[in-house]
């Protein structure tokens, strides 16, 4: 703290000190220049000034809309309408075509895409990725395996209504629990029947392991849903286990645990969250990635 006793003047400066010392050294009560003093002020009145002109202040429901009315959202919804003004046409187009005719129409396709991977960055890549190659437990949209079938009408189908939500159209087809509570399977049981698909999909099963056994597991259990073979079926969102794509991963481990507690991934269905031509684009875009059917 300052000590008033031992405020001084300065004799090389002439300026007194402000009471503070720290091991010797003593500070000087130097005044700011009149610059900056000028300066620091103005912004206060500028300040004041901007909270009467322009939106400052939150309200309960709303905010001060200021003298001058500016909102910068309202700028962006102003550009919004305009280039919706300019897309109008191609957009109706889109809209009204069917899909077969937007691939066979190359301004319409080219339209399509465009606003395809615009709407997908936006509202698809958060799960899927930008590049489209998904994670654990978000599809890989660029190769050719796909639960619920990767032609243009089913890809539709599924950006539409989803997978395993509120919606009723939605996808509905889920991976059934065989441990935990239900316990239709023990859990040697799991283990034998995790390491038989592990075996079909062409990796090395645990040693000891009895796979004849895990067959007629798998025949009993699971071919219902997978086929006989495996090889999946797309009417339920059953995948091949044959092939070396996996959503959830391939280690004994993680098999071990789909079985066990099931799977019930959802996506949302986007028909009441996006117009027609976007749902539409989207489509084109995704069966465009290499991957569709």
């Amino acid at each position: 703290m300052a000590d008033p006793n031992t405020i001084e003047i300065d004799q090389p400066t002439g300026t007194s000190t402000t009471g503070h010392h720290w091991d010797g050294i003593k500070e000087l009560n130097t005044p700011l220049p009149r610059w900056w003093v000028t300066m620091f002020y103005a912004t206060i009145v500028w300040a004041f000034g901007y909270w009467v002109v322009y939106p400052a202040f939150p309200l309960i429901s709303s905010n001060t809309t200021g003298i001058l009315g500016y909102s910068s959202r309202a700028n962006v919804e102003v550009d919004i309408d305009a280039l919706r003004k300019i897309r109008a046409a191609r957009t109706g187009a889109v809209e009204q075509a069917t899909l077969p005719q937007i691939i066979a129409d190359p301004a319409l396709r080219t339209f399509a895409l465009a606003q395809g991977k615009a709407a997908f960055g936006d509202n698809c890549a958060p799960c899927h990725g930008l590049s489209a190659r998904g994670s654990r437990g978000f599809a890989n949209l660029r190769d050719d395996d796909w639960l619920w079938g990767g032609s243009l009408d089913q890809i539709f189908q599924t950006i539409r209504h989803g997978i395993r939500n509120e919606d009723t159209n939605s996808r509905q087809g889920m991976m059934q629990a065989f441990g935990g509570a239900n316990a239709l399977l023990k859990p040697a049981e799991i283990v034998t029947v995790a390491n038989y698909v592990r075996s079909i999909a062409g990796l090395a099963p645990r040693a000891g392991i009895n796979l004849d056994e895990g067959k007629a597991l798998f025949a009993t259990n699971c071919a219902a849903c997978h086929g006989d073979a495996g090889k999946g079926n797309q009417e339920l969102g059953a995948p091949n286990l044959t092939d070396p794509i996996w959503l959830y991963g391939s280690d004994e481990a993680t098999i071990i645990e789909t079985i066990t507690l099931g799977r019930g991934g959802v996506m949302p269905g986007w028909v009441t969250r996006l117009d027609g031509a976007t749902t539409k684009s989207l489509a084109v875009y995704v069966h465009s990635l290499g991957g569709g059917q």
